[in-house]
């Protein structure tokens, strides 16, 4: 159950919501049922906070009860996002405009979320990635430390278009630490991309890639290894 609030204009609260002190809380801002925002939170205008998933008979989601939704200290969330229950956001996380963040998501320390990028259910995103405009990142995707996903990325995780088996696993793409996805790149189901590697714009990736391989074209092939120059730090 929504009540208005008058911390904010138009701010409408549900059961059980943490509000941490010095927040920042735009127009026309939803807070769903135990939603937690820790100290020093920015929510920007139009977000929608700990939305409940609402699932296809046939989604192959499960449907049992999430934790609330916590939004680190110092986040930010901003305009027209939405962020569903059982989601955890970083502290120092910014969520762009427009992004939305399916239940059981969670996002690192410092990372970024570009407009209208959105994030699957149960994705683990480390510290310090950076999650450039309109990518998506499907469910059980990993994605650790550090790594840089281009402009319009798109992963998979069903092979068959959803012709899977009852009881086989989805699998998502696994981005190893620092590795660079370049603008474009489709990522095919249960691919692992090694630390340190570069996809270039537009390749289609069907292989595991090794730690610092370059990979270009359509599909995607090793054309050399990131000298270390490149390296995180190097």
């Amino acid at each position: 159950m929504l009540s208005l609030s008058d911390a904010a204009p138009n701010l409408w609260v549900g059961e059980d919501v943490v509000l941490g002190s010095g927040l920042r809380l735009g127009v026309n801002v939803v807070l769903h049922d135990g939603t937690v925002l820790e100290d020093g939170v920015t929510v920007q205008d139009g977000a929608v906070l700990g939305k409940r998933a609402v699932l296809a008979p046939r989604s192959s989601a499960s449907d049992v009860p999430r934790p609330p939704l916590v939004v680190g200290a110092g986040a930010t969330i901003c305009t027209g996002a939405v962020i569903f229950e059982g989601a955890s956001i970083g502290a120092g996380a910014i969520i762009g405009d427009q992004a939305h963040v399916r239940e059981g998501a969670s996002i690192g320390p410092r990372s970024v979320i570009g407009r209208g990028s959105a994030v699957g259910a149960d994705v683990r995103i480390g510290a310090d990635v950076r999650v450039q405009t309109n990518a998506w990142l499907t469910n059980h995707t990993v994605v650790e430390d550090d790594v840089f996903v281009g402009p319009g990325v798109v992963t998979m995780n069903d092979d068959t278009m959803a012709r899977l088996e009852p009881d086989a696993p989805l699998r998502g793409p696994v981005l190893r630490r620092a590795c660079r996805v370049g603008g474009g790149v489709l990522l095919t189901p249960g691919v692992e991309v090694g630390e340190e590697a570069f996809l270039c714009a537009g390749a289609v990736v069907t292989h595991d890639v090794p730690a610092r391989g370059v990979v270009m074209g359509v599909p995607g092939r090793v054309t050399g290894t990131v000298p270390d120059a490149q390296l995180l730090g190097g």
